[in-house]
């Protein structure tokens, strides 16, 4: 984890309890799993390289008495049945929106989404996956400070 660079919740309050509201609707609003929400947490912290991240929705998805093996294998969840098609469509739209450089989000893959998720559902998705990707980007930017991503 990387020392704190700035007190960035206490520097931008407004701001960033703006990010923390839309974090409190997204676990509390939509009717997505929490155990969905943690993969796709965990999934795109571990491709950010996000230390306290990672450590954070690992430990999440423990309370949520998923396994080891779910967690441990979740960079390698194509090589695994471990787990179902919803959480495989969610893991490669977690991958495509964080590593949107390269193929940007695919027709393709974009009606496998469709197939597992509604409409509603997909937004909301993609949403979780833009949060978690700006909550790593700000404490790998600014410092590891505790967040509600």
């Amino acid at each position: 984890m990387n020392k704190a660079r700035l007190k960035y919740m206490e520097l931008a309050p407004e701001g960033l309890s703006k990010m923390t509201a839309l974090e409190h609707y997204l676990n509390n609003g939509t009717g997505l799993e929490p155990s969905l929400l943690g993969m796709i947490r965990l999934r795109a912290s571990l491709m950010n390289g996000c230390e306290y991240c990672i450590h954070l929705h690992a430990a999440e998805l423990r309370k949520l008495n998923e396994t080891a093996d779910r967690i441990d294998k979740i960079t390698d969840w194509r090589g695994t049945d471990l787990y179902t098609q919803r959480e495989r469509a969610a893991l490669a739209w977690t991958e495509a929106l964080t590593d949107i450089q390269d193929g940007h989000a695919p027709d393709a893959l974009y009606d496998q989404v469709q197939a597992h998720f509604t409409e509603v559902e997909t937004v909301n998705l993609t949403l979780v996956v833009s949060t978690i990707n700006a909550w790593n980007r700000i404490a790998i930017a600014l410092g590891s400070h505790s967040h509600r991503g």
